[in-house]
């Protein structure tokens, strides 16, 4: 029996400003992000991805997050294995 493990990554957005609320509705409508959230701080919106594939989680933040349009940088965080 092969359990299966959730790969999760937390990306942190900065954005133009006034941006914000196009952004995060655009991040509801993509595959494997699991929680958006605008912030306060060094950030403008934090989100929670997850699939069970650690190279999609890799793509889905490439080609879908940091090519949204008056995204100017991301941070991600990478959850490891058996620290959950």
């Amino acid at each position: 029996m092969r359990i299966s493990f959730m790969e999760t990554a937390y990306v942190l957005v900065n954005c133009d400003l006034g941006s914000e609320v196009g952004i995060i509705e655009e991040l509801k409508h993509i595959d494997s992000v699991k929680e958006v959230h605008g912030t306060f701080g060094a950030y403008d919106i934090i989100t929670k991805i997850e699939n069970d594939d650690r190279e999609k989680l890799r793509e889905v933040i490439t080609w879908n997050i940091r090519k949204l349009e008056h995204v100017r940088s991301t941070l991600t965080l990478m959850g490891i294995k058996g620290q959950n």
